[in-house]
């Protein structure tokens, strides 16, 4: 009872002449059982051997058991690559606390996506009455862009980019997306509409359609 040791199998690990890994863990655990009961006679213990969790033997080195037994871990030590467009749509609220600092200088933006944090807000990025009337914008989308998030925060740190328009139309929440994901969906630039067909009605020539398999 002292010792757990887990392990972890899959159904393949008999096909794969895994099976000895099964005979080691009983082994081991049948040799702590017997040193724990050797001890108990040594110091003249009788009847029901009573054990207590800092007695009986010990793994001290990890190093000794087989890799299969450990569960390996890790801390995340560098971003290398941001891929997150930092950029979020959501909902603005007053703070709670309005006899604190922070309501004289920020408001609350709440994400949509709840994979992304809450962000703390200059309250002069929000409409001129926003504080006046805070109802009035209860249900109306804004784009918020996160430029830093402290460790020792749960609350990260952002401006308001642009406002969207009402929660549930199309073009609002359409919008909000594309900027989330970072899709570029402004008007082409005149040189890229210059690759198009010039001379309208355009057609296809019959010579491209005798080429061509027709996915209209």
């Amino acid at each position: 009872p002292d010792v757990i040791i887990e392990a972890q199998f899959d159904d393949n690990d008999a096909e794969h002449g895994q099976d000895h890994l099964q005979d080691m863990l009983t082994d081991d655990i049948k040799k702590l059982s017997l040193d724990t009961g050797e001890k108990g006679k040594a110091a003249g213990v009788t009847g029901v051997h009573r054990a207590k969790q800092d007695d009986g033997p010990k793994v001290s080195d990890p190093r000794l058991l087989p890799d299969e037994f450990l569960q390996r871990t890790a801390k995340v030590v560098y971003i290398l690559e941001k891929k997150h467009s930092r950029a979020a749509t959501g909902f603005i609220k007053l703070l709670a606390d309005r006899n604190s600092e922070l309501f004289k200088r920020c408001a609350m933006f709440s994400p949509m996506d709840h994979r992304v944090p809450r962000v703390y807000v200059p309250l002069a990025d929000c409409p001129p009455d926003f504080v006046t009337k805070p109802e009035a914008y209860s249900q109306m989308l804004f784009i918020c862009r996160i430029v830093d998030w402290k460790e020792d925060s749960n609350f990260a740190s952002g401006q308001l980019c642009k406002s969207l328009g009402q929660a549930g139309e199309i073009e609002p929440e359409s919008e909000g997306i594309l900027t989330e994901y970072g899709v570029d969906f402004s008007d082409f630039s005149p040189e890229v509409l210059e690759c198009l067909p010039q001379n309208l009605p355009w057609v296809i020539s019959p010579g491209e359609l005798a080429k061509r398999r027709d996915l209209r």
